[in-house]
């Protein structure tokens, strides 16, 4: 069996014959850690629908100024699911710059990932990795690399950035939150980001097709299914908005830089 899956693409358990979202978004940032078919996968969907590559360096701005504000409010616990290739300033070094003693908790079902977690991820003694997936969550919540970094009695901040949209509908993607929620104390935060064609709907249709080939589909929703993720949370000013909205570190961006951004995000605490 492991000659023959050699021969179709495989390496050390990955599959290497068909693009992959997580190396996909890793070319986007401008990584290196891909494959050719990724890399060819991924310039078809920039062809049909360029503002990909703004959308994902957006996200990842958003993902880092949302945990940088958490941990200066005092969170101390971060559980980072669908981390994907780790992309430095990673969660756990923007929230140890605030606070060293923050822990964090990451999870992926994607075996690269994992290769690449011990890497990067595991230095510090206050980091984790499961390789769990997010459709199971309270699978997901019980596994050992998760409860040893974790204490459930305490705030937690839940980031959910750009991973639901590889949930399809009928996975089920508000229960999913729901479960997670529910785990949940007082106090506790969601930090979700979430691609939409509210924008761009015209040019999405060739980049979707790319995903289907891919290891993982696309599932985007406009703005109203995306708001209704937060149930049973407040959002944080400014609310569900297009990600470069939120909190940016400068002036306000104009509608030029808005309109190459199709991605949502939003940060909710769970009141008592």
């Amino acid at each position: 069996m492991a000659t023959q899956q050699q021969s179709v693409g495989w390496y050390g358990g990955i599959d290497t014959s068909r693009p992959h979202p997580a190396r996909m978004y890793d070319f986007y940032l401008g990584g290196r850690d891909n494959y050719h078919v990724d890399r060819e996968a991924a310039q078809q969907v920039i062809s049909s629908a360029p503002d990909v590559v703004d959308s994902a360096r957006a996200n990842r701005d958003f993902l880092r100024r949302a945990v940088g504000h958490l941990a200066e409010s005092g969170v101390r616990q971060f559980l980072d699911i669908g981390t994907g290739i780790p992309t430095s300033p990673n969660t756990h070094e923007v929230a140890q710059a605030v606070a060293p003693g923050a822990r964090v908790a990451y999870v992926d079902n994607d075996p690269i990932v994992a290769a690449h977690a011990a890497a990067r991820l595991l230095g510090t003694g206050n980091t984790s990795f499961a390789l769990a997936d997010l459709r199971d969550p309270g699978a997901l919540l019980a596994m050992r690399e998760v409860t040893r970094m974790i204490d459930l009695r305490q705030p937690v901040a839940v980031l959910l950035t750009s991973v639901l949209h590889f949930v399809a509908d009928a996975e089920d993607p508000a229960g999913i939150v729901g479960t997670l929620r529910d785990a949940l104390p007082a106090g506790s935060h969601l930090v979700l980001s979430h691609g939409t064609d509210d924008f761009h709907a015209d040019r999405v249709g060739e980049a979707l097709a790319v995903y289907r080939t891919a290891t993982a589909e696309l599932s985007l929703r406009p703005y109203d299914r995306v708001l209704d993720l937060f149930d049973g949370f407040d959002l944080l000013a400014p609310g569900l908005v297009r990600v470069p909205l939120w909190r940016p570190d400068g002036p306000p961006p104009g509608p030029d830089e808005l309109a190459s951004v199709g991605v949502y995000g939003g940060v909710g605490r769970k009141a008592a």
